[in-house]
C-alpha cells in the first residue's frame, strides 16, 4: 500500500517539491558557508519525494548549534518550502482523492521548517535513531 500511496504522492506533487528542496540544496551548497543546510535540503528533499513509510524524529543530542542552524534554514529557505507545502496541501484537498497527500504535506511543514536536529527513519523502526 505504502508503494501505491508514493508512486501517487510522487505523480501529484512529490516530485515538484524534490525539486524545490533540490533547488534550496544546490543554492546552499553553491554559497559554501550553508553547505550543511544544502544537505540537509537534499536529504529531506528526498523524503518529499517518497514519504510514505518513513517518519521523523527528534534526535535527543541535537543541541543550541540545530537550534541556531534552524533559525538560519528558517530565513534563507525554510519559510519558502513551507509555503510550497501550504499550497500544495490546499491545492490537493480540494478533490476527496487528494485529501490524504494534502494532510501529508501539511504533515512536512514542521519538517521544511525546522530540520535540523531530526533523523528521517522507517515508519517500522521509528526508535531506531534515538
Amino acid at each position: 500500500m505504502k508503494t501505491i500511496l508514493n508512486i501517487i504522492w510522487l505523480v501529484l506533487s512529490g516530485f515538484w517539491l524534490f525539486l524545490g528542496y533540490a533547488l534550496a540544496g544546490v543554492i546552499m551548497c553553491i554559497l559554501i558557508i550553508t553547505i550543511p543546510w544544502g544537505i540537509a535540503s537534499f536529504r529531506i528533499g528526498v523524503y518529499a519525494l517518497w514519504p510514505f513509510g518513513y517518519t521523523t524524529v527528534e534526535r535527543r543530542d541535537a543541541g543550541a548549534a540545530s537550534c541556531l542552524g534552524n533559525g538560519i534554514w528558517l530565513v534563507l529557505a525554510g519559510w519558502w518550502l513551507a509555503l510550497g507545502h501550504i499550497v500544495t496541501g490546499i491545492a490537493l484537498c480540494v478533490t476527496i482523492i487528494g485529501i490524504p497527500f494534502g494532510i501529508a504535506n501539511f504533515k512536512l511543514i514542521p519538517v521544511s521548517l525546522l530540520p535540523l536536529g531530526r533523523d528521517i527513519v522507517r515508519t517500522d523502526q521509528p526508535f531506531a535513531a534515538r
